[in-house]
Parts: C-alpha cells; sequence; structure tokens
C-alpha cells in the first residue's frame, strides 16, 4: 500500500509469553509508576475506556475512534457496567493484539492488563482478542462495527489531513450485524465479488458493491462513508456496482499481490471440550474430555477449558499466589500449541461471572 510500509506479520506460534519476568517485564515496571496514572477513575462508573500501548506506556485513545484499531498495535478496553436491579459495578477487560503488533507490545498488554485487573480488586473477568476472531462480546460494544486500518505508534501513523491523504481501500464483510469494516492493499487483487468496499482518497470517497454481496454489507459501507463525509466536511461521494465502468476507481488500484491480506483462519474443528488443570511444573495437563460440569473444577487449583469456539482459564480461590500469577501466561503457553492459535481466551475466578463460560459447561 502505498505510503506505508507493512510490518512484518506476527507470529503467534512465538507468543508463548515467557516474557513475564523477562526483560520486557522488567522494563514495564521500571517505565510504570508504583500506582499506574492511566487507571486513575478507571471502572468509577458505568462506560467503556481504551487506552493504546506506545513504548511500554498505556495512552488514552481518543473515544472519536473507538472501535477503530491499528493492526501494528495493542490495545486495553475496560467495560465497565451494572446489571439490572444492582447498583454493584462489574467489569470486563480485553486486551486486543493487532496481527502486526509486535512482542514487546504482546507482553506489555497482556501484563498491564493484570495490572489493571489488580487495580480493580480482581474483580474483572480479563479477555484476550486476536485480530479479526474478535468474541461475540467484544464486538458488542462497538455496534458500528470495528474497523481495523494499517500502521500503528511504532510506525509513527497518524491521522493526517484530507489534502495531503494517501488513498486506502476499506473491505466491509459479513452478516447480520456483525460486519468486520478494515484495510486492505489498495489493489484490484483485493476485491471479492461477495463484499463491498471504499475507495478513501480524503475528501472523496468511491462505494463498490461486488455482484454477490448483501444488504447489510452495503448498508454498514453506506453508514460508515457517511460519518467519514461528517468527520471531513465532504459530499462528494459515488457508489458503483461491480460491472460499472468507473476509471477513477480502477486508475487508483495497482496489480499488488494481496496475499496475507487477509486475517481468516481455518474454520473450528470439530472436537471435544477438553478440561486441563495447572500442574506443580507450571503446565496444564489433560484431566478430563467430553462433557464438563461445574462439579469437574475445584477451588483449589486452576483449569483450562478448550472449547472449539473459545478457551477459558479458571482461577480457583484456594490456589496458591503463583498459580493465580501463573495462569494467564501459561495459558498462552499452551495456545501455541493448539491449531486455533487466535481462539478467544477468557479469564474467570471462581464466583465471577461469565455467560459465555456458563454456557460452556451447561451445554
Amino acid at each position: 500500500m502505498r505510503g506505508l510500509v507493512k510490518a512484518k506479520k506476527y507470529d503467534w506460534k512465538d507468543s508463548n509469553m515467557a516474557l513475564f519476568g523477562s526483560d520486557t517485564e522488567k522494563q514495564v515496571k521500571k517505565e510504570s509508576a508504583e500506582s499506574e496514572p492511566a487507571w486513575q477513575g478507571a471502572g468509577q462508573e458505568p462506560s467503556l475506556k481504551i487506552w493504546r500501548i506506545e513504548q511500554f506506556e498505556v495512552k488514552d485513545w481518543p473515544e472519536e475512534d473507538y472501535g477503530e484499531f491499528f493492526n501494528g498495535d495493542s490495545y486495553i478496553i475496560l467495560n465497565t457496567y451494572k446489571e439490572e436491579e444492582t447498583e454493584e459495578l462489574k467489569f470486563d477487560v480485553h486486551f486486543w493484539i493487532g496481527k502486526n503488533s509486535t512482542q514487546d507490545e504482546y507482553g506489555t498488554v497482556a501484563y498491564k492488563t493484570v495490572e489493571l485487573d489488580t487495580f480493580l480488586d480482581d474483580a474483572a473477568v480479563q479477555h484476550r482478542e486476536v485480530q479479526g476472531h474478535e468474541s461475540s462480546l467484544f464486538k458488542s460494544y462497538f455496534p458500528r462495527g470495528i474497523m481495523t486500518m494499517e500502521g500503528g505508534a511504532a510506525s509513527g501513523f497518524r491521522h493526517v489531513e484530507p489534502e495531503t491523504y494517501e488513498p486506502r481501500l476499506l473491505h466491509f464483510n459479513g452478516k447480520g450485524r456483525n460486519i468486520s469494516v478494515r484495510e486492505v492493499t489498495l489493489s484490484k487483487n483485493s476485491l471479492k465479488s461477495s463484499d463491498v468496499y471504499i475507495l478513501d482518497l480524503g475528501k472523496r470517497f468511491i462505494q463498490y458493491n461486488g455482484s454477490g454481496c448483501n444488504i447489510m454489507e452495503k448498508s454498514k459501507a453506506m453508514e460508515f462513508m457517511g460519518k467519514l463525509k461528517n468527520d471531513r466536511g465532504s459530499s462528494d461521494d459515488t457508489v458503483i456496482e461491480e460491472g460499472d465502468g468507473c476509471p477513477e476507481f480502477f486508475d487508483a488500484l495497482t496489480e499488488e499481490d494481496v496475499d496475507g491480506d487477509s486475517d481468516d483462519e481455518d474454520e473450528d474443528a470439530d472436537g471435544e471440550k477438553k478440561l486441563l488443570k495447572l500442574n506443580a511444573e507450571g503446565v496444564f495437563e489433560d484431566v478430563k474430555t467430553g462433557d464438563i460440569s461445574k462439579d469437574d473444577f475445584v477451588s483449589e487449583d486452576v483449569f483450562l477449558l478448550d472449547t472449539p469456539s473459545e478457551v477459558f482459564v479458571w482461577i480457583g480461590s484456594g490456589a496458591s499466589s503463583a498459580e493465580k500469577r501463573n495462569g494467564l501466561p501459561r495459558a498462552h503457553v499452551y495456545m501455541s500449541t493448539r491449531p486455533k492459535l487466535a481462539t478467544p481466551v477468557t479469564v474467570i475466578k471462581e464466583g465471577g461471572r461469565s455467560t459465555a463460560f456458563q454456557v460452556a459447561i451447561s451445554a
């Protein structure tokens, strides 16, 4: 893509969380004050709050950009809410990892997520989210959809004025309310008949509807284009259908190969649920396969429940401090051996609330 140098794609097989206790963790601790300034005021009232990791530091993400993520970055998202008929605050804290996020960013965002949970008196349910494979809960925070863009803090990428804007191609794909938006290579080879695209030229926009696209993809693209026009003070747009002649649209695209653009992995493989327990050596070992119930979880231990669509780490109230501390990082070691590496991971403590976990052990 013109104007951007594509970062090396992150290899999830390297995400074994050996970073905990390493120089990365030490650097994080060194750079952080005893009390992290970013957490001050967090979780005081129902709200959604997002931070981005920049050079080991936690920085506020502008509210007007909520739902927009750079694929070279990692983010922390805190959802604070109240359940009906109660005044007690509840928390879900997610860390989102872009496909080009570095190991340092990955280790930092995981560590700082645990730190935020500690700040919230260990009351949060923790979640790991990977670009292109976000959980339904995470997606529910962004009714306009999630948009992923090329670049990030490390590359110096920032919003620029429309007059100096480098063209970009936005891809809209999905069904129903679950429409994803991401930036793809500015190439004719990026176009699929099943989807919708917007050529963003800064203050002019061209929407391309593939012959096989669905009405929700069209609608989402129109809504998104309206937001872009409003943000940039523009009214210049064109909508074309596949097969229409539009030199301005096609002349902006190259013949560049687009291998590696897709965030998709193989579909979830069929398989039974598996329950594993963290042993004295810090390794999750098999306990049971098949139907799993709440009676299989013991307060003195830390367990990992692996389902085809999501992985859960359950931390018993009577587990040792070391086991509680190592549950999340050792889950990352386990994930490095799993066929579907990008599966969402949720960490819950005994007595905590997780609808998805309750469904998984009762289904």
